[in-house]
């Protein structure tokens, strides 16, 4: 993007004012409005399940199987999504997941039976499919250059904001002896998704167009083509990987180490994810000074480092479970990954986005969508199936083994995509615009 110049040793990194000075309008738009949007989806998120088991009564069991079964639509939704997105452009695949997205907690909020919750996680499922990458596509078309990196990171930390706010502001207003409070805060969460469709049918409008395929396409862009380039390839194993190990864990393998071997309260678990919300938040944009310009697979290699002192540090409360240090460690476990997020955030997207061309951009988000879907559902399984036979040891190891294929992984990236992929700029070139060459996608 004209006006980043290229940053020197001796220049300032950029800083949040910088970056929203260096956005178009269109770009401006888009970031202002991710923590409202998010705000409602935060006031729901840590409480579904409780309105499932004790305010509709549904069985436990039931209960896992239908949020389970959200990952489950989301995956199957990705690939077709992506191949819409590249034919049809991807704001209207955005508006068309967002009105799912307003669909969706509508049905879970009014339901009072199984068939309905049933509707509600599927319409959810295919709403996030759809979204993930189409957004993500969207994103990479309003935004281009050094400034993309940035953007990424700096949604993710508006997304954290808007979920961590939610999820305190819902927690002072519902009561279960209240059935209509958990109704509310599903209202509220379709009418915050409103903002985004608005801003789609109207200062967006022209955004996301597909862009044409070649003249004389000879299939390359395919799925088909695109699972058979090695660094898509390298891509798609890293986002399933670092989601099997990261946020695969968060809703379930974490949460039950923490109840049933450090045997910390649910206060401690709640005081855990605002810690790692706080972190997000606080540390972000400071990441992105810090990182700007640095290979974008060494980041993820510190990632992977920092993820797996983490999970060292929650293995050590089954040492001293139920005792005050436990109860820091299982805070500063949710701290360290929250540190470690921030940098993760902030890489895979720009690197898939950097990666692909155009016409191939849905696709190539869907594919990574598709891989991260696979690692929420795969996560899950393995830590269930792990601490149901009380084996915590091989959990915690399991997820250390997982953070060291996340670095392998990224430096068998490193030495297949072009430098300018991996965020290197040239600072000797004096350009104001890096130009980023594609990697070819071999048939």
């Amino acid at each position: 993007m004209a006006g980043w110049p290229i940053v020197s040793d001796t220049e300032p990194k950029v800083s949040l004012a910088g970056l929203w000075r260096a956005l178009s309008p269109s770009g401006r738009w888009l970031l202002s409005t991710t923590a409202i949007t998010t705000l409602g989806r935060g006031m729901v998120l840590p409480f579904t399940i409780v309105y499932l088991t004790e305010v509709r009564h549904v069985s436990l069991d039931t209960a896992g199987v239908l949020m389970g079964l959200i990952a489950v639509a989301a995956f199957v939704i990705t690939g077709p999504s992506g191949a819409l997105t590249d034919r049809i452009g991807s704001r209207r695949v955005v508006i068309a997941a967002t009105t799912l997205a307003i669909a969706a907690p509508l049905l879970m909020g009014f339901g009072t039976s199984l068939p309905w919750f049933l509707a509600a996680v599927l319409v959810m499922g295919v709403g996030w499919g759809m979204h993930w990458g189409a957004w993500n596509t969207l994103i990479a078309t309003v935004v281009s250059g050094p400034a993309r990196q940035q953007f990424f990171g700096v949604n993710f930390a508006l997304v954290n904001l808007g979920i961590g706010l939610g999820g305190v502001i819902s927690g002072f207003f519902v009561a279960v002896d209240r059935p209509a409070t958990f109704t509310t805060i599903f209202v509220l969460d379709a009418v915050c998704m409103l903002i985004p469709l608005a801003l789609f049918i109207g200062p967006l409008r022209h955004d996301g167009a597909p862009v044409p395929a070649p003249e004389h396409d000879d299939g390359s862009g395919s799925y088909r083509a695109l699972l058979r380039t090695p660094a898509v390839l390298w891509l798609a194993g890293l986002s399933f990987i670092t989601t099997f190990v990261g946020y695969g864990q968060m809703e379930s393998g974490f949460p039950a180490f923490a109840r049933q071997v450090s045997e910390v309260s649910t206060r401690t678990l709640g005081l855990a994810f605002a810690a790692n919300t706080l972190v997000i938040v606080t540390l972000q944009f400071a990441v992105l000074q810090r990182i700007e310009g640095l290979r974008r697979t060494r980041v993820l290699m510190v990632m992977s480092a920092i993820w797996a002192l983490s999970w060292v540090v929650l293995g050590a409360t089954g040492l001293a479970p139920g005792t005050t240090s436990a109860v820091i460690a299982v805070v500063g476990f949710m701290a360290l990954f929250g540190f470690g997020e921030t940098m993760m955030q902030s890489t895979i997207p720009a690197l898939v986005n950097d990666l692909a061309d155009d016409h191939t951009r849905g696709r190539a988000n869907s594919v990574n969508s598709g891989a991260f879907q696979l690692g929420a559902i795969t996560g899950p399984m393995m830590a269930g199936f792990v601490l149901h036979d009380d084996r915590w040891v091989a959990f915690i190891a399991i997820l250390i083994v997982g953070c060291g294929v996340v670095a392998a992984s990224a430096l068998g990236i490193e030495r297949i995509v072009p430098p300018a992929v991996n965020g290197v700029r040239d600072r000797a070139a004096g350009q104001d615009e890096v130009e980023i060459p594609q990697v070819p996608v071999h048939d």
